[in-house]
């Protein structure tokens, strides 16, 4: 692997654990819409690094989403509970960033963010053991 690859990578799963930290401020200041969008970003970053290492562009979210499941879901990399947790993240940041009127509950933030930290060190660890 290219250095500048690795170098991709690492700023990608930054990208996702600086995420998580604000999803656990917002969640902390009770801010739960922005607990949804962060915790959906921070999964978002970590499959982006691992579009890098297969050297797959997408630019879309369903994309991006697409991709997981087909290369890492399917093929048992990852447990389908991470997949799930991927398309309720995605869906509930889309009702939440542009329904009209969407609340969001400490509940539905709670578990946001917990599953957000499970999938982004789920593909922390991954990369960690085979890639780097």
């Amino acid at each position: 692997m290219s250095s500048a690859v690795k170098e991709l990578v690492a700023y990608r799963l930054q990208q996702a654990q600086e995420t998580l930290e604000e999803a656990d401020s917002l969640y902390q200041s009770s801010l739960w819409r922005g607990v949804i969008n962060r915790s959906y970003y921070a999964m978002f970053y970590a499959v982006l690094a691992l579009a890098v290492l297969q050297q797959q562009a997408t630019s879309k979210h369903s994309g991006v989403i697409a991709f997981f499941d087909r290369e890492f879901v399917k093929t048992g990399i990852f447990e389908k509970d991470l997949s799930r947790a991927l398309h309720q993240a995605f869906e509930s940041r889309q009702q939440s960033d542009y329904g009209e009127i969407f609340e969001v509950s400490k509940t539905e933030a709670k578990q946001s963010v917990e599953e957000a930290h499970t999938f982004v060190e789920s593909v922390k660890n991954y990369i960690q053991s085979i890639y780097l």
